[in-house]
């Protein structure tokens, strides 16, 4: 199956963060079956390394970056790097991110500045150091990665509720300003799929518990996920949200919002004492 984004882009060039796992990494591997040419990056080299080899075998070529989302001038490099290198780009996945939760005030300004750093202004990077070449160009894509989290607002989440909803109005911001050159945005918000995020947390064991409760319990596979990505991607959608499950929360907090914040907070509860 070749993806309509392939075909709507003849030379293939994605740059992709957060490649070495989960979502990241099942977008690559199947944009790698359709002979893309992916700037993967990730802070964890090893990792990478053997990412890379999967998707060059998978068909792709890979230029491959170990990159904190979090810096700015490393960012600023690596995306001049890999304009250099493939010649200007078509798809860009600002995907990397991490998971954490805590009570409000309990939970450190520290963390609460490494969740910023990390989740949102990795966005804020990719956008800024990639938009000069789209636009160059008057075409592309940019593909950015929320959250049902940015809707659900659920308790002793704040620190990664805020960065997602950041994240959104990121991307709704752009759809209006890049429209004009023939710049597609899509704004990705999933709910719980089977990832590592877990082995991110910052929080405390009952955070890490509760997250591992939610991931399983899903029952999504992040390759399920990556393919309804790129299939809505590729007829030209704005809001990316899936499951069935995150579009009828999405459409409960329009109708309801004040009903859908308790039964956000009852249904957070109810899975946290599961867990205990």
């Amino acid at each position: 199956m070749e993806y309509t984004l392939s075909s709507l882009h003849p030379q293939r060039r994605a740059f992709v963060t957060g490649a070495a796992s989960g979502l990241g990494k099942a977008l690559c591997s199947e944009l790698a079956k359709d002979g893309w040419t992916l700037g993967i990056a990730d802070i964890k080299a090893e990792a990478l390394a053997l990412a890379a080899v999967e998707f060059e075998k998978l068909g792709a070529k890979t230029l491959r970056f170990q990159l904190d989302v979090g810096d700015r001038e490393q960012y600023r490099q690596v995306a001049q790097d890999f304009l250099n290198a493939a010649g200007g780009i078509d798809l860009l996945f600002n995907n990397a991110g991490v998971g954490d939760g805590g009570m409000f005030e309990e939970y450190s300004l520290d963390n609460w500045e490494w969740m910023v750093r990390v989740n949102q202004l990795s966005v804020v990077y990719g956008c800024h150091y990639f938009i000069p070449a789209f636009k160059n160009q008057r075409s592309g894509h940019i593909l950015n990665t929320a959250s049902l989290a940015a809707i659900s607002c659920a308790p002793t989440m704040g620190a990664y509720n805020m960065t997602k909803a950041a994240v959104v109005a990121i991307s709704e911001t752009l759809y209006g300003e890049l429209m004009d050159y023939n710049i597609r945005v899509s704004c990705i918000q999933p709910s719980y799929f089977r990832t590592n995020i877990a082995e991110s947390v910052r929080g405390g064991e009952q955070v890490k518990k509760t997250t591992k409760f939610f991931i399983e319990r899903s029952g999504i596979e992040a390759r399920d996920v990556a393919v309804e990505i790129l299939q809505r991607a590729g007829k030209g959608e704005f809001y990316i949200i899936l499951p069935q499950v995150a579009r009828k929360a999405w459409i409960w907090k329009r109708l309801a919002p004040t009903r859908f914040r308790k039964m956000v907070k009852e249904g957070f509860e109810a899975a946290a004492r599961k867990v205990r």
